[in-house]
């Protein structure tokens, strides 16, 4: 009977757990690149209050790419505002999560753009800190290159590549 017991609870909290985590996808390639997070596919970020602010294009909350000049982390003036709101909205609203996504435009080595996009992740993650978002409802992730906004290879290609993105999640 101990036995039957002690199984049930197991498998109840092997049930819970593997409910409760994110959806961890990695392309394979054998450079060994880091895993790539997606929300859980049964997320609930469809209360319709929260869609309509983060969906209304005069709201600040629609836009969710942060620009950065060339081989820099430091947030521009201009995009303070915009992780500020984000944070605020964060820090109001505990049960929703959200990556924070580096990116970088094609210059630049695999490695060194790996960097610097966790740096511009991470930057923006410390204003959010500062602003009270819980760790628990960050994570930070650095695609360097590998996600490309904008094709080409001209200035406007590259702006629109170096960025952090923002997308919003909820378990």
């Amino acid at each position: 009977m101990r036995k039957i017991q002690a199984f049930s609870v197991i498998s109840a909290m092997l049930l819970l757990s593997a409910c409760s985590s994110p959806t961890i996808k990695d392309d394979g390639t054998a450079d060994n690149r880091r895993a790539r997070p997606e929300p859980h596919p049964t997320c609930c970020m469809n209360p319709e209050s929260q869609r309509k602010e983060h969906d209304d294009p005069a709201s600040i909350l629609a836009k969710r790419s942060v620009y950065f000049d060339f081989d820099q982390y430091v947030i521009k003036d201009e995009f303070r505002p915009l992780v500020e709101a984000h944070a605020k909205y964060l820090a109001n609203h505990r049960e929703i999560k959200v990556y924070v996504i580096g990116n970088t435009d094609a210059r630049g080595g695999r490695e060194y753009n790996v960097a610097l996009g966790q740096r511009r992740a991470e930057s923006v993650h410390k204003v959010f800190s500062l602003y009270g978002v819980g760790e628990k409802q960050m994570e930070v992730i650095s695609y360097g290159a590998e996600q490309p906004k904008a094709e080409g290879n001209d200035e406007a290609a590259w702006a629109e590549n170096r960025r952090v993105d923002i997308k919003y999640f909820s378990e």
